[in-house]
């Protein structure tokens, strides 16, 4: 390119980045606009019903989900409920809080296919203090 090619060098960099899918996700906030939580950490939702998903191979338990309905969008995900018998202080129509598992990549993590987020409160009572035994369930 020569002395002074700098110039066309930057250009074309310029040019080409957009043939790189991970610069165009970056760029165009595709992340953002695909992802039902819209780019925050927890939104609240409200309890639709209690599922059992089957867990990938080689292990054939049956994970405890529960199908949400997030308020700020109303879009529907399936979020995980961790803990022993947690599921028994989850109820259809409560309203919960759920966060991201934070898997590899923003994917599922473990053993459950496409459940990437987990329930951590329940009417704003902490779901690992009610597991516990230390809170009791909270009324709406």
């Amino acid at each position: 390119m020569g002395i002074l090619g700098a110039r066309k060098l930057v250009s074309k960099k310029k040019k080409f980045r957009w043939s790189s899918y991970k610069y165009k996700q970056r760029a165009l906030n595709l992340m953002k606009k695909a992802d039902p939580l819209g780019g925050t950490s927890q939104a609240k939702g409200i309890v639709l019903e209690k599922i059992e998903m089957e867990a990938k191979q080689p292990n054939s338990a049956m994970r405890k989900c529960a199908r949400v309905q997030l308020i700020k969008n109303g879009k529907q995900v399936t979020a995980f409920i961790p803990g022993n018998l947690a599921q028994r202080f989850i109820d259809e129509h409560d309203e919960v809080l759920i966060e991201r598992i934070g898997g590899k990549m923003g994917k599922s993590k473990g053993d459950i296919p496409c459940v990437r987020f987990q329930v951590i409160a329940v009417n704003d009572q902490p779901l690992s203090r009610l597991v516990e035994g230390k809170i009791e369930k909270g009324r709406r």
